[in-house]
């Protein structure tokens, strides 16, 4: 979020006035997070030490599962085009509405309800392969 005000800020003669800020700004926070998956594809995952020290006080066995269950999302997630992605972000992790998000990614709302019943289906089923794995 800081980084989006960041570069918003920098660039605010780019914006035009007249048009949705909202959307502008979700364009900058898209970009940057594109540009961070594309540094994570290239260095690796990085890992916060105090995060790991936090981690050691815990059930091990709990901690494992999570991360387990954690992990087998980032991979359905990420599994998933970047269409779907996006609007996994805006609805499910932002929170916004159907309808915002349809204007925030100028599609219609259609659009918005059949890529997110995509991509639940689709995390869904992978979850559930992963389970029948184990067994």
């Amino acid at each position: 979020m800081q980084q989006t005000v960041e570069r918003a800020l920098s660039r605010i003669e780019q914006w035009q006035p007249g048009t949705s800020l909202e959307s502008w700004m979700f364009r900058i926070a898209r970009n940057i997070q594109i540009d961070a998956v594309r540094a994570r594809q290239v260095r690796g995952i990085v890992v916060d030490l105090d995060d790991v020290a936090d981690g050691l006080s815990e059930d091990g066995v709990r901690l494992v599962e999570t991360r387990s269950e954690l992990a087998a999302v980032r991979r359905a997630m990420a599994a998933l085009p970047l269409d779907q992605q996006e609007l996994i972000a805006v609805v499910i992790i932002d929170g916004q509405s159907y309808k915002d998000a349809a204007e925030i990614l100028g599609i219609p709302i259609g659009t918005v309800m059949s890529r997110l019943a995509r991509a639940r289906r689709a995390i869904e089923a992978s979850l559930r392969r992963g389970e029948e794995a184990l067994q």
